[in-house]
């Protein structure tokens, strides 16, 4: 017997894979939508309809453009397109079918803080974000919470750090890329914390969410050092460890970048980010959601040899 039926939309996408695998064997009904194939295709940037044969008890909308640093104006307003009016034309197409659903969850991003360092940030921080992904995520959050009180919609908005599964897109991927081919750098002491969710778990909490809504931070509770992972990393791929440079020289590399370009692999601002602790507190989460996740360093094997499981 299943439990709920759920809409999900940016299905085909690294988290939107691993949520519909978790939610189906949780004995779910999951119908996909995004413009890759799935049951329901959709160009969430424009409007759409939805048929009215479809009824969905939560939404989850995974659908959103990431990953990508905008170099034109163009590129630019394709974040608000996607992130901001993709979330728009989505509820406007659920206005439209029989039944409304009774949930749904956003998942957004800890780029909204703005912030490039700090510790156990935590949902009561202002929304300072400046790039076209933070700002168009927050006026996503902001327009979903009050068409979700127009509408009596619970709206539950999950704010992610670094996301780590298999084969996991980014940085950590660029990392895992780097140390497995050779040319990955280690900075300093490495010892500057990232705080990272691993996504399955993600899984796990939505029914909940579903019935309290609500705006959480997610992690895995342990914010390893990059050096954790480096280490990890490279043992799991039996690679010797990332050779290391002081950070002077790297300031330099950085310097270089800076007056190069997208022609070199790394500027001050990417160093800026590497070197620097920025953690997020998600106590509210554990306290209200129940949520107890696993450790990201657990999965290592499962991050860089994905094959094998």
């Amino acid at each position: 017997m299943q439990d709920n039926s759920y809409l999900l939309t940016g299905a085909s996408g690294f988290l939107g894979k691993i949520l519909q695998r978790m939610l189906i064997e949780q004995k779910n009904k999951v119908i996909g939508l995004d413009r890759g194939g799935q049951p329901i295709l959709a160009d969430i940037t424009k409007p759409f309809d939805i048929e009215k044969r479809y009824y969905f008890d939560t939404v989850v909308h995974c659908a959103g453009k990431a990953h990508v640093v905008p170099r034109t104006q163009a590129e630019i307003d394709a974040f608000y397109h996607v992130n901001f009016e993709g979330t728009k034309h989505l509820c406007q197409a659920l206005e439209h079918l029989g039944a409304k659903p009774k949930a749904l969850i956003f998942i957004s991003t800890v780029a909204v803080y703005g912030r490039d360092r700090g510790e156990r940030i935590d949902e009561s921080s202002p929304l300072n974000g400046n790039t076209p992904y933070a700002k168009s995520k927050a006026m996503a959050e902001e327009w979903l919470n009050d068409w979700g009180a127009k509408n009596e919609i619970k709206i539950g908005i999950i704010r992610l750090p670094l996301l780590a599964g298999p084969n996991p897109p980014g940085n950590l991927g660029a990392m895992i890329h780097g140390i497995k081919t050779g040319k990955y750098l280690s900075i300093g002491k490495a010892n500057a914390r990232k705080s990272m969710v691993w996504a399955a778990d993600i899984a796990n909490l939505i029914p909940r969410l579903a019935e309290i809504g609500g705006t959480y931070n997610l992690t895995d509770g342990y914010d390893p050092s990059f050096h954790e992972l480096e280490q990890a990393i490279a043992s799991e791929l039996g690679k010797k460890p990332p050779i290391k440079i002081p950070k002077f020289v790297a300031n330099l590399l950085g310097y270089a970048g800076d007056v190069l370009g997208d022609r070199f692999p790394v500027n001050s601002d990417k160093l800026n980010k590497i070197t620097s602790t920025l953690t997020f507190d998600d106590s509210k989460a554990r306290k209200i959601l129940g949520w107890n996740p696993t450790s990201v360093l657990d999965h290592i094997n499962e991050m860089v040899n994905p094959n094998n499981k």
